[in-house]
This record gives structure tokens, sequence and C-alpha cells, in this order.
């Protein structure tokens, strides 16, 4: 269940619903577009798919930190994930602490008495984390902030919540200090077989230093350690090879058109989770507040999910589909055969197998929306620019399936890796939230 707190609009403070010592609310309902969303998997040309201009400043600066994340900067996934947490986790604390705390700070409430403006609160934290991440895009960030706070009556409460703003950015910039972030070791390269190498065609070598990021909350990178890959003589490697060498080649003859489609959607490095979230908390009606927590709880469910899926590349260090296939009369195991001239439909990222860091996102953004949302069965969809198609889904456990089936189908991991990821990633949902973000007792503030 929810906290029913209305959106504060522009420039309005939001008092927190359990405070008795003024009588005159200060919450207003801001306005809020549902959509109708195809129930069907399909797959079509884009068009039409987004929603109206919104009123809500979490959904806004989130727009404006995928600009500055991914528009601008260009960031690998791997890095994204840390920097909308970031930005997320700030917003948050800030807008929970306006509203009285009714639910678990994640670092820390600001100091705050009530009456700050929400929306000034959430722009200038997003925008000073953003600064902190992009000192280069400093000039343009300004205007864009400057821009939005201008259009917020002057006066206590709008200058109250740029404070509290400010408070909430000062802490999550300060506990993301020497985390561990851009570090230059690569993944060990192997030359025996199942053991990783750079592949073709940008033999890249990046990413290494995720899997020893300070996770967010989770206990340590390697809290979900597996049991690695399957042996290279088993019947199970054998397995997974034999399906992504027929269905995940570049030339595949048994991939249907939605299957191509579907590996090239998810692939995107734009992802389509980012509109799949706004998307969510404007057709769920969701209210500053709870836009804020689920964006935070989203976001850094996948930060660690993808800590923990690079930790297990490094420990594993497992081969990709492409090597395999074409090393595979060097691998022992007689049930496959080599193929030194096989190509994936997609181009391969430059880590190592196992486990996907796609499903370990997915699993962990998926299983925190069904939570969340205390149901599974809601429909959404997005649109990819890569595929140039948009693709609709009935629930959260029938996209993170498909995820599954795109890397194979894409030739970029065996089943193994995905299956796997995808564990880890709920598992990570799970300990967020039975640790995390938990509703408080409106008459004693500390009990979960």
């Amino acid at each position: 269940m929810q906290l029913a707190v209305t959106p504060a609009d522009e420039g309005t403070p939001m008092k927190h619903p359990y405070r008795t010592r003024r009588s005159t609310r200060y919450v207003a309902a801001a306005a809020a577009a549902a959509l109708m969303w195809t129930f069907a998997v399909t797959s079509m040309p884009a068009q039409g798919n987004s929603l109206p201009p919104s009123t809500n400043s979490v959904i806004i600066w989130n727009a404006n930190a995928q600009t500055a994340i991914w528009d601008v900067a260009g960031e690998s996934p791997w890095v994204q994930a840390r920097s909308f947490a970031m930005a997320q986790t700030a917003v948050y604390d800030a807008v929970n602490a306006i509203a009285g705390k009714p639910y678990q700070p994640f670092l820390a409430a600001p100091r705050v008495s009530g009456y700050e403006s929400t929306d000034a609160a959430v722009a200038t934290a997003a925008y000073q984390v953003l600064v902190a991440l992009f000192p280069a895009q400093q000039e343009r960030l300004r205007a864009q902030y400057e821009d939005y706070i201008n259009k917020i009556r002057n006066g206590r409460a709008k200058l109250d919540g740029i404070a509290v703003g400010t408070q909430a950015a000062n802490t999550t910039i300060a506990a993301r200090q020497n985390d561990g972030a851009f570090g230059n070791e690569p993944f060990t390269v192997g030359t025996e077989p199942g053991q990783w190498r750079p592949t073709p065609p940008t033999f890249g070598n990046a990413g290494q230093w995720a899997g020893h990021l300070k996770p967010f909350f989770i206990p340590g990178p390697s809290t979900f350690r597996t049991s690695g890959p399957p042996a290279l003589t088993g019947d199970t490697y054998a397995r997974d090879f034999n399906e992504i060498k027929v269905i995940g080649s570049a030339n595949s003859t048994v991939r249907t058109p939605d299957q191509t489609d579907a590996a090239i959607w998810w692939h995107d490095r734009r992802l389509t989770q980012w509109e799949i979230n706004r998307q969510l908390a404007s057709s769920q009606r969701l209210n500053v507040l709870q836009s804020a927590r689920m964006f935070a709880m989203v976001t850094l469910a996948a930060a660690d999910a993808n800590t923990a899926c690079f930790n297990e590349k490094g420990t594993w260090n497992f081969w990709r589909p492409v090597t395999a296939v074409r090393l595979a009369d060097t691998d022992g195991n007689p049930a496959t055969e080599g193929d030194p001239n096989w190509t994936p439909l997609l181009i391969t990222p430059p880590s190592p197998d196992y486990t996907s860091g796609h499903t370990c996102y997915s699993g962990a953004t998926m299983n925190t929306l069904k939570y969340f949302f205390g149901r599974d069965d809601i429909a959404f969809g997005a649109t990819s620019i890569a595929s140039g198609t948009t693709r609709h889904y009935r629930s959260f456990s029938q996209a993170l399936a498909e995820v599954i089936e795109a890397r194979i189908w894409g030739g970029i991991h065996f089943r193994s890796a995905d299956v796997e990821g995808a564990k880890i990633g709920r598992a990570v949902s799970d300990f967020l939230v039975k640790h995390h973000f938990h509703r408080l007792d409106a008459t004693n503030p500390n009990a979960a």
C-alpha cells in the first residue's frame, strides 16, 4: 500500500500528513495522465508512445538526469547505474524528509520544518549531484536548473527547499567518495579453453572496476556468489552452446523477425528501463513522494545488481559465445563443433560472459517494481531508438523472461549466464526491500 500523499504544485510546500500543529494543508493534487497500454507483446514502428509533459518534479528531473548521464556523457551501462542511483537517492531523501519521514531515509534525513518547497528540493538535489558527477556539463546544467527553479514562486518555502535539496545532495556525494569507481584494472585475458579474451570487432576490455565498486546497500560485491558457469565438458554447456550457435548467429535461419527485434531492442545502450520507470510513475498516478521512493528503489537495486554481476564476471572470467564457437574444437566436449567464421547478431560487450549484466539489471528492476506496486500484472511499453520499434508487456515477469531470451537471440550470452544473472538481480532486490524503504510508524519515527 502506498502512502496517500499528493504531490505539491511547483513552489507549494508539502506538509506531512500526520502533523497537526497547523490546520492549513499545503498539499495540492497534481495532474497525472493515465495511458492504456497494449497487453500483447508486439513490436511496431515507434510512434506516439510518449506521455504528456509531466508536472511531477521527480519525473522531470529523472529525465534531466538521463540527458546528463546518457544523451551528453554517453556513460556505459556499468557507469550509468551508479550515476542514476546517486541522483535518485538524493531526491528521495529530500522529498521523504519534507513529507515527515513516512519511510526510512536511505542515507539521512535533512533537517526540515515540513513547509519547504518539494519541487525546489527535488531540482536542487538532482542538479547538485549531476554537477558533481559531470563538472564539464556545469554550464548547461546550471541553465537547466535556473530555468526550472525560476518558475517556482519566490519565498521562504523555495529557499528552504533549496537548502534541503543541498543537504541531501551533499550527503549523497560524500557517501560515494572513494567508492572504487573508474578504476583502470582490466579483466584478465586468458588463453585456455573457457577463459575470456577480448572479442571482435572492438576487442574491448572494460568495466572490471564495477565488480569492486563499494555497494550502495548489499553487504559486499560477492554477497550473491554463484557456483559458476557450467563445465565445458558437460551436457549443460553443450546445450547452451548449440542453442546459441544456431539462434544467435548473425545469419540465423531459425530466429524470427520478432526475436531479432527483441534482441536489438534490449541491447539499446539508451536503456528503455528509464522510460519504463517514468511511464509507470505517470500511468499509475504516483505523487512526488511515491515517485521519488520508486525511482530510488529501482535505481539502487540496479546499481548493486550491476556490482554483483561484474564481480561474478571477474571471478569466473568465462569466454563469450563468439570465442567459444570459433574455438569449440579445443573445449574437450564431443557435443560441440567449432565454426571459425561464426559471428553473433549483436556486437559483444567488452567483458566476460558470466553473468549477464542485463539480466542482473532487469532481474533487479522488474522484481523491485513488482514489490513496489504489490502486483506483477501492470502493462507498460517503451521505445528503442536502436531498433526503431516499441515493445509492450503485460507484466514485469514477462519482460524479464524476454530479456533472458533476447541475450541468447543476440548471440552474446549463454543461457546459464542469463538465468543466473536474473537470479542475482532478484536476490539483490529482495535484500533491498527487506532492509530499506520501509514505512515508518506514524507515532514512532524510529519504528520500522
